[in-house]
């Protein structure tokens, strides 16, 4: 069951990454007063971008192993890769969401004017595609679960000692 699970949350964080992707990389919008605004304007959007392409890639490649003995038997391998992709995921959702928060709401300290009122269609793909890339995020954040229960489970846990049993092997 927990490897259904398992293969099931990487195949369906595959379609995410790529449809985030292909969101991110199609999102223009020129407005005749400022110019035109595409995705490579914004390191943040070329972060998620890159990071949604490491995602897919590797769900796709982690879901293709998990079926190989010689894989499956090494489950720190899945353990840290899947914690490593949660936390860049992580960064580039922080990212993404700060982009918003500016495009919303400006910085007046700065004299950064809102831009969404000028670019609504651009900000509305970046508000899906960031959607889509939390839902991605989501099936890694319990992948991550899933791993370290799976790692964690081929080890003893600790034995409860008495504390006079702990005195006795210190001395």
């Amino acid at each position: 069951m927990l490897k259904l699970l398992d293969c099931s949350l990487r195949i369906f964080s595959i379609p995410l990454s790529v449809a985030t992707i292909w969101l991110i990389v199609t999102n223009q919008q020129d407005n005749p007063s400022y110019g035109k605004l595409e995705f490579s304007n914004l390191t943040g959007l070329k972060f998620m971008v890159c990071i949604s392409a490491i995602c897919g890639a590797y769900a796709f490649f982690a879901a293709v192993s998990s079926w190989f003995k010689f894989f499956v038997s090494k489950a720190w391998i899945f353990f840290a890769s899947d914690q490593i992709v949660a936390y860049l995921m992580v960064t580039s959702v922080a990212a993404v969401l700060e982009i918003l928060r500016l495009t919303y709401n400006g910085d007046q300290e700065v004299t950064w004017s809102e831009a969404c009122s000028s670019y609504g269609k651009f900000c509305n793909k970046m508000k899906i595609a960031l959607v889509l890339h939390a839902l991605a995020l989501i099936c890694f954040i319990i992948l991550a679960v899933i791993s370290a229960y799976r790692f964690f489970s081929l080890f003893e846990p600790p034995s409860v000692s008495s504390s006079k049993e702990v005195e006795e092997q210190r001395n």
